[in-house]
């Protein structure tokens, strides 16, 4: 537990050099990186967070390429994925990539640990209602008082009040099931990254596979749509992957654990900056990618772009995130085409795995492909369902979801 958990001890006359608003993913690994600033080493930082943070809730996936400041705490690690759609289907080896899993409560104990060593970080449980921008920094206020600081970092969810007349809204939604197997089924060195040969109904739908061993995996049904499903739904699917896909009988495998998430995916804007002194985080930042979910590397990313900043400089960076507005488009452009036809993105995904080294694909979702490598991966695809998108974003109106 770090210094200062217990809200009666705060000592609300304080200022501090930081404040974090939120200690999930983005808050802590913001915290952890400038905890790891040498240069940074006699700023103070007040974390408040309104949970406790103290169970296995989520797990994060990514690829890298290079070493990163969690690798203590990797859980799995593999070094293949396969991509299976009909017509289609490959293994695929990542050359000097490689696909990670942290497990939620990992990092949570990982980050505390280190923060519980340090004075100049406090913990203060509760929630902040208000986060404002004042002449010489911020205020917070919620729920324990009132506290300020010079910088603050908002990672609370984001309050987003929807225009569909002129911005997209999907989810990427899941149940998972962990399960345990009478025999060896699995391979434990090759993700079933995306598995699109089930139906499609519409929308893209695909089964995603995290083996842990021989007996051991995570079996995911997931969904790019509008809205979630009934949870009997996701189920159903996972267990008929299970039985007509891995020819498993109802009695030859175990639940042992489960999980449930949706992500939101949208081109409505979320900035990263409010006002001088206050940056957004994580999702409320626009770090979960619209057009993927994927959002744990880009929050890593993020937070070493601030702390750098504030080490050379002692002020925010001008830009809190460094994205470049044609990827914007991209994902704007993918988003319309799963409004529109949620089923055409199976045949994109494959065409893209088909037709693109993994290595020019993972730098292309990671959002540092050239000029050059983006025109080949959108020559890749076939141009008819972007070229309607792009009618789309001229005038300014999302796609409708197809009728019949």
């Amino acid at each position: 537990m770090l210094p200062s958990s217990n809200p009666a001890s705060f000592d609300k006359s304080a200022a501090y050099d930081y404040l974090i608003v939120g200690g999930g993913a983005a808050g802590l690994s913001l915290a952890y990186h400038l905890s790891q600033e040498p240069r940074l080493a006699d700023k103070t930082v007040l974390l408040i967070e309104p949970e406790a943070k103290d169970q296995n809730d989520r797990t994060w996936s990514f690829w890298t390429a290079e070493p990163h400041l969690f690798e203590a705490i990797v859980a799995h690690e593999w070094h293949r994925i396969a991509f299976r759609s009909p017509g289609f289907e490959q293994v695929i080896g990542l050359g000097p990539y490689r696909y990670q899993m942290i497990r939620g409560l990992d990092f949570y104990t990982f980050v505390r640990q280190a923060l519980a060593a340090n004075p100049r970080f406090t913990l203060l449980r509760g929630t902040v209602d208000e986060l404002t921008n004042t002449p010489t920094g911020v205020r917070a206020q919620g729920s324990a008082g009132t506290a300020t600081a010079r910088y603050g970092f908002d990672s609370r969810p984001p309050a987003v009040v929807q225009n569909p007349a002129r911005h997209r809204y999907l989810l990427q939604h899941f149940v998972g099931w962990e399960v345990e197997t009478d025999a060896d089924l699995f391979d434990p060195s090759v993700v079933e990254f995306m598995d699109f040969r089930g139906p499609q109904h519409r929308e893209a739908r695909f089964i995603y596979v995290l083996p842990f061993g021989p007996r051991r995996a995570l079996v995911e049904y997931t969904l790019f749509s509008e809205t979630p499903l009934p949870r009997a739904d996701y189920e159903t699917h996972i267990a008929d992957y299970l039985q007509h896909t891995l020819g498993l009988a109802a009695g030859q495998y175990r639940v042992v654990a489960e999980e449930a998430g949706a992500i939101p995916m949208t081109d409505h804007p979320l900035p990263a900056r409010v006002g001088p002194h206050i940056v957004n985080l994580g999702t409320r930042g626009g770090r979960a990618k619209p057009s993927t979910g994927y959002a744990f590397r880009r929050i890593q990313a993020q937070s070493a772009r601030l702390v750098a900043a504030l080490a050379e400089t002692g002020q925010l960076p001008a830009d809190a995130t460094g994205d470049r507005w044609q990827f914007r488009l991209f994902d704007t452009l993918l988003l319309d085409i799963m409004q529109r036809r949620g089923e055409t993105t199976r045949d994109i995904f494959r065409q893209l795995f088909e037709r693109n080294p993994v290595e020019r694909i993972f730098r292309f979702l990671d959002e540092t492909t050239s000029w050059a490598d983006n025109l080949r991966v959108m020559n890749s695809v076939s141009p008819g369902p972007f070229m309607r998108s792009i009618g789309h974003v001229l005038r300014g109106r999302p796609g409708k979801k197809r009728k019949g």
